[in-house]
């Protein structure tokens, strides 16, 4: 049985346009589409993107770019949640918000890409995880997140 991961949110970040990096806001609300303001929220089961803090420093590392939270395009920059840990259909939880993980990884959308644009590849497709919203509030930067694996609910019988 998979365990309970806790986690800290590093960094929440919109962005009014597609394909560009989001810039870190502090604090966002989120409701039943995603982040309020945000290009990519919508009715399709992933509008809340979250990329780990451990992901964007190796890229940066290995690039020697200097590479900030949501520069990926990701909503929620965590630190502590490996998206290797991570399934489909998992529950988040970070304050008031829950999520549910709907998608891990994403198809490369190359030169539509600002980060692929300058250096050739992203990280997204293979460490993104993407989540619909259960449960809309705020989320802000220091939240702590619990992963609860395999759809249970934090405070709720198996769903």
């Amino acid at each position: 049985m998979r365990e309970r991961i806790r986690f800290l949110v590093v960094s929440v970040n919109r962005s009014p346009r597609k394909g560009t990096a989001k810039t870190p806001s502090i604090r966002a609300m989120v409701d039943m589409e995603g982040l309020v303001d945000d290009a990519h929220r919508g009715p399709e089961g992933r509008g809340v993107s979250l990329l780990d803090a451990e992901s964007i420093e190796r890229f940066a590392a290995e690039t020697g770019l200097s590479v900030s939270p949501g520069a990926f395009g990701e909503n929620i920059t965590t630190r502590g949640l490996d998206p290797s840990l991570v399934e489909k259909g998992d529950i988040l939880r970070i304050g008031d918000v829950l999520l549910e993980v709907t998608a891990l990884g994403k198809t490369c959308h190359g030169d539509d890409c600002e980060i692929f644009r300058r250096v050739g590849r992203c990280v997204m497709p293979a460490r993104g995880v993407f989540c619909r919203v259960l449960e809309g509030g705020a989320v802000e930067d220091g939240s702590e997140g619990v992963l609860e694996p395999g759809g249970r609910r934090p405070g709720h019988a198996f769903s």
